[in-house]
């Protein structure tokens, strides 16, 4: 399956900076909280079957609320004793757009939590990671690589830095099975997203293309040939939220 070319790399990074102040706000009112759910469903999910994880990246991360799930997740995993292996432990967000770096550091900062697991936010391109083969145990992008302009450039990124065995994981909206729940998802989507978010943000034009982008993206079984045509990755589960409304996807590097 091919999947068409995504928007310009120059209007994402202008779109998220415009709305980046009220993001975090305006995601938690559109999905009712829910998200943060499913975000550490993903963490879970990718930290099953592997040997200690050290090394993580977060792409696209945004203000960097899967990084912080991370951290959480690692944290609770390394008993007292771990030290040594804790302190190896490094968590790397990077995104293109630098405003929502500065929150997502802003908050690191107010948490105010030991330096272990150590947490750093980079600037960098999912289509052009700055980083060696193999380096990462987990990879992972949350509902961004449906704005990646180049999406198959962009997988065979993340599995480039992920060491063979390790897990590339996915978050990003679906279409729900159910035809009353889907009804219900696409009212949402059309109408309280721009309405809510623009609200939020002031920025409706920017919530309105949000919605119109997840709509448009393959997803469940149709994603996962994405995943595959890549020819980097030995198999790929996924497991649907809301009946489809999300899915997250765990893909093993080869």
């Amino acid at each position: 399956m091919t999947i068409r070319s995504g928007p310009a790399a120059e209007e994402v990074q202008d779109l998220f900076s415009s709305i980046a102040g009220s993001y975090d706000l305006a995601n938690d009112l559109i999905t009712f909280g829910i998200a943060r759910r499913w975000r550490r469903s993903l963490v879970d999910w990718s930290l099953e079957g592997l040997p200690p994880v050290t090394r993580v990246l977060d792409c696209a991360t945004g203000t960097g609320d899967l990084v912080f799930e991370f951290s959480r997740a690692l944290s609770r995993r390394s008993r007292p004793a771990d030290l040594d292996r804790a302190r190896a432990i490094e968590i790397t967000g990077c995104d293109f757009c630098e405003p929502m770096l500065n929150i997502a550091s802003e908050k690191a900062n107010r948490m105010q939590r030991s330096s272990l697991p150590k947490i750093k936010f980079e600037v960098a391109d999912a289509t052009a990671l700055p980083y060696s083969t193999d380096t990462f145990d987990v990879c992972s992008i949350a509902y961004g690589i449906r704005n990646v302009q180049d999406v198959p450039l962009a997988l065979s990124e993340m599995a480039r830095v992920t060491r063979p065995g390790g897990h590339v994981m996915i978050l990003e909206t679906g279409v729900a099975e159910n035809r009353a729940l889907r009804l219900f998802v696409d009212l949402h989507f059309k109408k309280i997203v721009p309405a809510l978010g623009g609200l939020v943000s002031g920025r409706r034009a920017a919530y309105d293309y949000l919605q119109k982008t997840s709509r448009a993206f393959p997803s469940g079984s149709e994603f996962c040939d994405v995943l595959m045509l890549t020819g980097h990755f030995s198999s790929v589960e996924y497991r649907p939220f809301l009946g489809g409304a999300s899915f997250v996807y765990r893909a093993i590097v080869n």
